[in-house]
């Protein structure tokens, strides 16, 4: 009787501890009220007109210590800073957790997972049955990729502005089994949605079983026209997996109205959950089919949970999603899609009229968002990131692959205004510096 009452009172301290599975969550403790009166002030505001609030946005920054750092941080669409609550509630969940590891793990936190699961589908517009939760975009689209079968022969489309660890994932089977990875290649920015679908539709082939999309190029930021690629290829008979990395807690949208197959992200990006944290939708049809990455004991199970066999897993991780969620709601995902594209067109636009800068992605809402992709003449991307963070403290990150040659920068919700004026003022003087060098020493 007494082991019964104690884990009663357990789970009524963990309840107490947790945003994940808990009403009385961090959130409510810390931002609810807050952003609840803001809400309130600014109710007949559009998300476009709340875009532009420097007044309600101030009030989402303070919930962030990154917005305080001394490192500008403009790589958010690599890795996403957490909010303070999101820290607190994994730094509970590890005290809480360390007090007895394997007790309060596996038959504490572990009983969060359902809860937090049917969270996580209300976000996406989808069925608890057809979400796993996992690490990243990396292991939830290898998940697929690897678990798919397919003959030697059989040919997968893909682009080679993809990212690399799907395409890899891809080429690896190309070498070991024999199926034909295609690849077309883009040039971004593109405006124009026929023009995407139609390079997927020529290069189909009666051999053809799976076309690979990524829904935000994390280069510089497109937004590929996926429900007409899906819509496209089940014409066809395809199936369609969709990385959806840069797009999930970013774009207001709902997973089944992709019309894929299958998709897959990482939440430690746009959602701001804790690093090292994603999750897996598979249409509920089709999960039996998939096999697990990782071993299962019945591989080809209908449950959804046979792909979270992960062995031991980061619990406070896991759960400390919860609060992510309840932050990203309480901000209201219409709203929080246009703040972070207001700010990349913010100093996007600016820096157009910049001599010497060059913006290497869509301003027009269809076809971006947060990311953008930004050169100087003169500079190497590699040079143009080396002095924007040596020079200037601000963080982005250098792309030279393929066809794309820039500086990827991407803001989010806790950026202020006068942090992108930095930006700003930093690439005209560095254009300024280097507009008398020789072409010949010009970046590419």
């Amino acid at each position: 009787m007494k082991s019964t009452t104690d884990r009663r009172s357990f789970f009524k301290k963990a309840a107490v501890l947790a945003g994940a599975f808990s009403s009385n969550s961090l959130f409510e403790q810390l931002h609810a009220a807050d952003i609840l009166a803001k809400n309130r002030q600014y109710v007949s505001l559009s998300p476009q007109e709340m875009a532009e609030n420097e007044d309600f946005w101030a009030t989402i920054q303070q919930g962030y210590p990154a917005s305080s750092s001394p490192v500008l941080n403009l790589n958010n669409g690599g890795v996403s800073p957490s909010p303070l609550l999101v820290l607190q509630a994994v730094d509970r969940y590890s005290q809480l957790s360390n007090q007895a590891p394997s007790y309060y793990m596996w038959r504490i936190l572990d009983q969060g997972r359902e809860p937090l699961r049917q969270k996580l589908a209300l976000l996406g517009g989808c069925d608890p049955d057809e979400l796993a939760i996992n690490r990243n975009a990396t292991e939830a689209l290898n998940t697929i990729i690897y678990g798919l079968d397919l003959q030697k022969g059989d040919e997968v489309i893909g682009c080679k502005q993809d990212y690399p660890n799907m395409m890899q994932a891809w080429k690896q089977r190309e070498q070991r089994e024999g199926i034909r990875y295609k690849q077309l290649s883009f040039d971004f920015p593109i405006e124009d949605d026929e023009t995407i679908v139609e390079a997927y539709r020529q290069a189909i082939s009666p051999k053809t079983k799976i076309i690979h999309v990524t829904h935000v190029i994390n280069w510089v930021g497109q937004i590929m026209p996926v429900r007409k690629i899906c819509q496209m290829a089940h014409e066809k008979g395809l199936e369609v997996i969709v990385d959806g990395a840069h797009s999930f807690g970013l774009l207001n949208f709902q997973i089944p109205d992709l019309e894929a197959d299958y998709f897959g992200t990482s939440l430690h990006k746009y959602l701001s959950a804790p690093i090292g944290t994603g999750m897996l939708w598979i249409k509920k049809e089709k999960i039996s089919k998939v096999w697990p990455l990782l071993c299962n004991g019945n591989p080809k199970s209908e449950d959804i949970r046979k792909f979270e066999t992960l062995g031991t897993r980061s619990f406070p991780l896991e759960q400390g999603i919860g609060e992510a969620v309840n932050f990203h709601n309480g901000i209201g995902a219409e709203r929080k899609e246009a703040r972070v594209r207001y700010l990349k067109n913010y100093w996007a636009e600016q820096a157009l009229g910049i001599p010497g800068v060059n913006i290497h992605t869509s301003l027009q809402p269809a076809y971006s968002c947060a990311i953008a992709g930004v050169s100087v003449d003169g500079l190497s991307p590699q040079e143009l990131e080396r002095q924007l963070l040596g020079t200037y403290k601000i963080h982005t990150t250098p792309i030279s692959y393929e066809n794309i040659h820039c500086v990827r920068v991407s803001p989010h919700v806790y950026t202020r205004l006068t942090d992108l004026d930095r930006l700003v003022a930093a690439l005209g003087e560095l254009s300024a510096a280097h507009s008398s060098q020789p072409l010949g020493q010009k970046g590419t």
